[in-house]
């Protein structure tokens, strides 16, 4: 990877694969994302680095992707609106960035002469029951047929798909862990949920092997463990104050068919301490 531009840059799983690709010896990577306050403080981090450029931009314009993309060999499509709640409640501003997003990314990247792009994508995109889903599954579907339409030396296209990433923005832990500094119960749908288990060094690797070898049209798809919420619980030492579950959340989770996060090897209470360690 001689250069790389990530979309989403600031976001959680941006500001881990930034250093990776780095250190894999990437000699330019392109930081793009909307927000000035989150793109200024990783800037701080990195002391003036020469190989980093850093892009203010927003995946709904089409032209500012175009330039950002001059010269640029790799696209990791990360930027996005994850919430589910926000979509629900904001369907068409999912579509705006989920949806519309790709298409900008996918048609920046073919006028700029891209060789790869690898889109990120969530396990709510299998049999979408939210608006997130939804929109993550038609960008799936966006990305993976623009390998249609590439010409003779356009860009070759892949996506992963896995499910929240443990400890990242937004997620359960952060979430209950702010909580716990208050009280000592948290709020929970259901304590049969299961959900899948992954850390976000594990999701930049599956992106920089999915770099590596991709041919184009792949959906990389990995095996993971799983936990139920109430055993998440257990091991942040909390208890529980039970909600039930609403329309735009699935009980269990799945990745594909026969990959299901009620039929995948289940994580332990131990083994949830010790990921959490970690985190």
């Amino acid at each position: 990877m001689r250069s790389v531009l990530v979309t989403g840059g600031t976001g959680s799983f941006g500001r881990a694969f930034v250093p990776r690709v780095l250190g894999l010896g990437a000699e330019r990577v392109c930081v793009f994302s909307r927000s000035e306050h989150t793109q200024a403080a990783m800037r701080d981090e990195y002391n003036e680095d020469e190989r980093l450029r850093w892009f203010i931009g927003d995946v709904r314009d089409r032209d500012r992707l175009r330039r950002a993309m001059e010269g640029i060999e790799t696209i990791v499509h990360a930027a996005a609106l994850k919430r589910i709640e926000v979509g629900h409640y904001n369907p068409i501003e999912m579509v705006k960035t989920n949806v519309l997003g790709a298409i900008n990314v996918i048609e920046a990247a073919q006028d700029a002469g891209v060789e790869k792009v690898v889109g990120l994508s969530s396990d709510k995109a299998y049999q979408p029951v939210s608006p997130y889903g939804t929109s993550k599954a038609l960008a799936e579907s966006l990305l993976l047929a623009a390998n249609n339409t590439r010409g003779k030396s356009g860009p070759i296209f892949a996506v992963c798909r896995y499910g929240n990433v443990a400890g990242s923005a937004g997620s359960v832990i952060p979430k209950w862990r702010e909580i716990l500094k208050s009280v000592a119960t948290v709020p929970v749908t259901d304590p049969d949920c299961t959900r899948f288990w992954m850390t976000m060094g594990e999701a930049v690797d599956l992106v920089t092997h999915t770099i590596e070898t991709m041919r184009g049209g792949e959906m990389v798809i990995p095996k993971l463990p799983a936990y139920r919420l109430e055993d998440l619980v257990d091991a942040m030492g909390a208890t529980m104050d039970i909600r039930g579950l609403n329309g735009f959340e699935k009980k269990h989770e799945g990745m594909r068919d026969g990959l299901t996060s009620d039929m995948a090897r289940r994580m332990t209470v131990d083994e949830l301490r010790t990921g959490l360690e970690a985190i």
